[in-house]
């Protein structure tokens, strides 16, 4: 590679970092708009105050924040030219990811079973909100796991080597905005009940 394709080559690399940090943002303000219109509606007289987080959400906390430690893991092993560490941490990473969005499905099991409903008439503007929040972002996991997918199907195919991590870079920085995103969702449905 010539110094001239090297140049661009490293613009196209910050332009879809670039690109990627804009639709971060963009999801970000989202997630602001619905967890403002939460505390908003707190203040209706219908609102469930003593409404309890289910364990299950507790759960798939710990194993997005694993799975965000394993894709990091993961870049610096291909970083490394640990081509087999890098396939055992993308799967590891894959098989937290899949483990989160199940055990968000348990969370709304428990919750149903608790008498609390999402829908309907026997549900609340409490549970409404809690679920409209927590599976938008349920739905952007899943978005996330495809491109997991794609990562992982990339590094079998050999694309990501020393110094050629950007798909894998931009994978990991989407992976890390998702676990960083359900950590202030969790912090704020344990704050602002």
């Amino acid at each position: 590679m010539d110094l001239t394709q090297g140049t661009f080559v490293e613009k196209q690399g910050r332009a879809k970092k670039m690109m990627l940090w804009f639709g971060m943002v963009s999801l970000a303000m989202m997630f602001a708009g619905l967890t403002s219109a939460y505390v908003v509606s707190k203040s209706r007289p219908d609102w469930i105050s003593d409404f309890q987080i289910p364990t299950s959400f507790y759960i798939s906390t710990a194993a997005i924040l694993l799975s965000s430690l394993t894709f990091h893991l993961a870049k610096k092993a291909i970083q490394n030219g640990d081509k087999s560490k890098t396939t055992t941490l993308l799967l590891v990473t894959l098989a937290l990811g899949v483990a989160f969005v199940l055990l968000q499905f348990a969370g709304f099991s428990e919750i149903i079973a608790n008498g609390y409903y999402f829908t309907g008439s026997e549900s609340t503007i409490t549970t409404s909100f809690l679920y409209a929040i927590v599976f938008s972002h349920i739905v952007h996991v899943i978005a996330g796991l495809l491109v997991l997918l794609v990562v992982i199907y990339n590094h079998f195919k050999e694309k990501y080597k020393p110094g050629q991590t950007l798909g894998l870079e931009l994978g990991a920085m989407f992976w890390h905005f998702l676990d960083f995103l359900w950590v202030y969702l969790i912090l704020f449905f344990y704050f602002f009940r």
